[in-house]
């Protein structure tokens, strides 16, 4: 199954409290059930103003439907080709 890295341009997303991330999680885990499982949300990075979301989606429409159930901005898709780590160098 494709791998799937999304920008998000949220302003502010770095100063969110525990309880404002938790909250964004739930409505995130909530839509992913509603889709079902073919998309699985792998995790995030969260810069200043800026989501890095890694999810695991059949195409990248299921992960731009994700983005419009949820409320949450959907700026760029990209899909991961291949994965580089430290494992590699062995």
């Amino acid at each position: 199954m494709p791998k799937f890295l999304i920008e998000r341009e949220v302003p502010g997303v770095g100063k969110l409290t525990e309880s404002e991330m938790q909250s964004m999680a739930r409505r995130s885990v909530g839509v992913l059930r509603q889709l079902g499982p073919d998309i699985q949300w792998v995790e995030s990075y969260i810069t200043g103003n800026n989501l890095y979301c890694v999810y695991v989606a059949p195409d990248e429409e299921m992960v731009r439907e994700h983005g419009r159930l949820t409320g949450f901005p959907v700026n760029k898709v990209t899909q991961i080709g291949r994965v580089i780590d430290p494992t590699t160098a062995e």
